[in-house]
């Protein structure tokens, strides 16, 4: 959860801003991932800081993205703002006509674990490609 009631949320050149001030963001070690041929592929990884102390790490895929620069979203009474951890290939409150502002009786939990993760652009439903395209590291792991 990046934004509650009342807040200002916008990115500006990748940059979270809540309220009209910058996240602290740091870059740290790309996260880098294997496929089943051994190719490795690298993508940034920041660490994000909220006003709250609360810190998480973000992937960035490419510089200047779709979604690296918004406007401002201002977030209405009873409602929450969204953002995915993987900046550039996420849909969440950015995407007004996909997921937009979250009502409050539509949060229920929180993310613990990763149940199922499959590669970019791959689809869950489609079986007969997990041996390649599932992410066999990331099943069951713990979400911090």
């Amino acid at each position: 959860m990046i934004g509650l009631q009342g807040d200002r949320i916008q990115v500006i050149k990748g940059q979270l801003h809540i309220n009209d001030v910058p996240v602290k963001r740091e870059r740290i070690d790309d996260f880098v991932e294997t496929d089943e041929t051994g190719r490795q592929t690298r993508t940034k990884r920041w660490r994000e800081t909220l006003p709250n102390g609360v810190s998480y790490t973000t992937l960035d895929l490419v510089d200047d993205g779709f979604y690296d620069n918004t406007g401002v979203y201002n977030v209405p009474p009873g409602h929450y703002f969204m953002m995915g951890d993987n900046r550039d290939n996420s849909m969440d409150s950015r995407v007004p006509s996909a997921v937009g502002y979250v009502p409050f009786e539509n949060i229920v939990g929180r993310a613990e674990i990763i149940f199922f993760s499959v590669r970019d652009g791959d689809r869950a439903w489609e079986v007969w490609h997990w041996p390649w395209s599932v992410r066999w590291n990331r099943l069951f792991t713990i979400v911090r």
